[in-house]
């Protein structure tokens, strides 16, 4: 029976059409038992409510704002206070459609979240394994699914949808699909501001690679999607850059946020206690925060005589404690720092268009004028999980050992969306 299964789970793992859905299946086994049978145990938290077993699970934050233009459509006004118009249309408008056919909000944004997910690991896993090979596309592939943020694909978000069409339209670029890479990066940028990355990246990579003219056409072209809504913005409300404006109710201003990230630096070192107060009120935060690193640096002097194992499970173990004591501030910094580094230290090996994709993204987190949400920001550029799993193919041990903190991490985010306390 053993050998049975083993011959079982390697055929899945060497299937090019059963290994994506088999990684899609087994995440979302993890959100779904946390969200749906783990948060229902637990106690309300602190700021957060009961979970209780049902669809209404998947729906909170921004998912409020896609149920209110699904059923209601857009509202704004210019006086510097949130709107839904700041919420790109189509995925409500894709959950409307379904709608219409007598499926719930609920239900339906969740068919069309996952769905579309499930098509994103199809596209990164054969888009990585014809530019690169089979064991790179693999582990980009559990990456992209296995990433905590991936939480938000299973949601009522719209993650799912703009990973599948971003990828579509990057993948299609590399193969010079020119008539794809229009169609589904218009479609992109009508669905998260993050798009607005895709078509700069479309005419560099066609300049550096001297592209045809119809590539620098296809580029332009994949801003259809933002031209048609600000087009609605400017008939329906008179103010073609609504959906600029109606992100002062959640960000003031634009550019980079030093204050921001010299907040985050501070948590993570000396803690969100002594940073409130100005000064080191309680040593303990970063007492563990120094001894965490200077065991770091005794285990990087000594790793020759540790050996090489017993060296990574250290660093693995660090992290982990670095984690428990700087929590989501560390998260959001390596999560848009480590992407830079990985891009940098992998453009030779990654196609050029994944790479410059990447660096617009990055520009655009840089420039947003916040920094809450950055780890769900860089996890919605699919460059970085393909350049975290190139590298990790190359490293199998860091690999497993980051997938099993990625599980950890997915089950805590599922539980705490469940219980509407922020995540990401």
């Amino acid at each position: 029976m053993a050998q049975k299964e083993l011959a079982i789970s390697k055929y899945l793992l060497k299937n090019d059409f059963l290994f994506p859905i088999t990684i899609w299946l087994t995440s979302r086994l993890v959100i779904w038992s946390a969200m749906l049978l783990l948060a229902p145990l637990l106690d309300a938290p602190p700021g957060g409510k009961d979970a209780i077993f049902g669809w209404g699970v998947f729906g909170a934050w921004d998912s409020v704002h896609y149920r209110n233009i699904a059923t209601l459509g857009y509202e704004y006004l210019n006086d510097g206070k949130g709107h839904n118009v700041a919420f790109f249309p189509l995925f409500p408008l894709i959950v409307r459609g379904m709608m219409n056919f007598g499926l719930p909000f609920e239900i339906a944004g969740v068919i069309v979240n996952n769905a579309a997910f499930l098509a994103t690991l199809y596209c990164v896993y054969f888009w990585v394994k014809e530019f690169h090979n089979l064991q790179e596309a693999k582990w980009a592939t559990a990456v992209l699914a296995w990433c905590p943020l991936s939480m938000f694909t299973a949601v009522i978000y719209t993650e799912g949808l703009y990973l599948f069409l971003s990828t579509a339209a990057l993948q299609a670029f590399d193969q010079q699909q020119y008539t794809w890479t229009a169609i589904c990066g218009a479609m992109a940028t009508a669905t998260r501001p993050t798009g607005l990355a895709l078509f700069p990246a479309f005419l560099i990579a066609a300049w550096q690679q001297k592209r045809s003219p119809i590539a620098y056409f296809a580029g332009l072209a994949s801003s259809g999607g933002i031209l048609l809504f600000s087009l609605y913005c400017h008939i329906q409300f008179g103010d073609p850059l609504a959906f600029i404006h109606a992100q002062k109710g959640w960000r003031s201003t634009v550019g980079f946020d030093w204050q921001g990230w010299w907040k985050m630096l501070m948590q993570i070192t000396v803690g969100t206690a002594n940073w409130k107060h100005g000064w080191i009120k309680d040593p303990l935060h970063p007492l563990l925060f120094a001894a965490i690193v200077i065991v770091g640096f005794l285990i990087w002097r000594d790793r020759q005589r540790l050996g090489a194992a017993n060296a990574d499970y250290g660093f693995a173990v660090l992290f982990l404690l670095l984690w428990i004591l700087a929590g989501d501030p560390l998260l959001n910094t390596i999560s848009v720092l480590g992407s830079a580094y990985l891009l940098w230290y992998l453009r030779k090996q990654l196609t050029p268009i994944t790479v410059i994709y990447g660096f617009c993204g990055l520009g655009l987190i840089f420039a947003s004028g916040g920094t809450w949400s950055l780890s769900r920001i860089a996890y919605g550029i699919v460059s970085f999980s393909i350049a975290l799993g190139v590298l990790l193919s190359r490293y199998p041990r860091y690999g497993y050992l980051t997938l099993c903190f990625f599980t950890i991490l997915l089950a805590s985010f599922s539980v705490r969306f469940a219980q509407e306390l922020w995540v990401g």
